[in-house]
């Protein structure tokens, strides 16, 4: 019997993308170690227009060039070596916007493996998961570059990798400041632009 509710899902269980492929339930929903959490039902309009004016930006950059840039709905599958399974995968996250550079990554589905760079902008409700569940299982999978926007203090804070795998916080910047980063050179933001 197909899986059509979320009601027909045990949320203590622990599930695989495996399993996450069969349901058909309307729910906007992702796999955090297994666990099914439930994302916002619609984001407002003001985290839609950042994350538009953002990806605007950093899609236009990226034209012709070697990375893409992907805004959700689009599944980021971060496997685990687990040596009873092998590769198992039991994360499933939709960030607002990723940047992937290895073609490799890409499939029909989406991506497997860790994005390049991770953007999610903060909404009410989910900012313990962005926080603090998500920002692990970044850092876990190799995400190079992650970036929390807050639209409610127009806050961007910046991690990234350091060598020995671990996120390093940036200094945080406001709407009166220009972003850029070391992974896509040449890639300037005007916050005042993607706030205002």
């Amino acid at each position: 019997m197909p899986i059509t509710q979320l009601s027909q899902l045990d949320l203590n269980r622990t599930y695989t993308y495996a399993d996450y492929l069969t349901w058909q339930v309307k729910d906007r929903l992702e796999l955090l170690r297994g666990k099914i959490s439930l994302m916002s039902p619609a984001p407002n309009l003001n985290h839609q227009k950042i994350v538009g004016n953002l990806f605007i930006y950093i899609g236009q950059f990226l034209l012709k060039k070697p990375c893409h840039a992907f805004v959700a709905p689009f599944d980021v599958r971060l496997p685990r070596i687990d040596s009873s399974e092998g590769e198992a995968i039991y994360t499933v996250v939709q960030p607002d916007i990723c940047v992937i550079c290895d073609e490799n990554k890409l499939d029909q589905q989406g991506c497997k493996g860790a994005p390049d760079l991770v953007v999610e902008v903060l909404s009410p409700g989910n900012t313990h998961k962005e926080m603090r569940e998500k920002y692990g299982l970044y850092e876990e999978a190799g995400v190079h570059e992650y970036w929390l926007v807050d639209p409610t203090h127009l806050i961007v804070t910046r991690y990234i990798r350091n060598e020995e795998g671990i996120f390093i916080g940036k200094q945080p910047l406001t709407d009166q400041d220009t972003l850029d980063t070391p992974l896509l050179p040449g890639l300037t933001i005007d916050l005042k632009d993607v706030f205002g």
